[in-house]
């Protein structure tokens, strides 16, 4: 039985990218299936310790609102 020929694979430094991997991103779209991220929003990444107690991003929105009404007020706060 013979082997197959190997395909020739671009090297690391070759300028050559085959068609398919070139994408044009003017043309790209939002992907409808991601939550909008409202502006002003705070992505934070929870350790795990923590991600086992809060599990929701509800949970998480909670604690912080309970925790802000028992602060202080600051000056300039509105």
């Amino acid at each position: 039985m013979k082997k197959a020929p190997a395909s020739r694979k671009p090297t690391a430094d070759s300028d050559d990218i085959l068609p398919e991997y070139q994408f044009d991103y003017r043309t790209a779209k939002p992907n409808r299936f991601a939550p909008g991220i409202e502006d002003g929003s705070l992505i934070v990444v929870l350790e795990p310790n923590i991600a086992q107690v809060f599990t929701t991003p509800e949970a998480v929105k909670k604690v912080l609102r309970a925790l802000i009404e028992t602060m202080p007020a600051t000056i300039g706060s509105a």
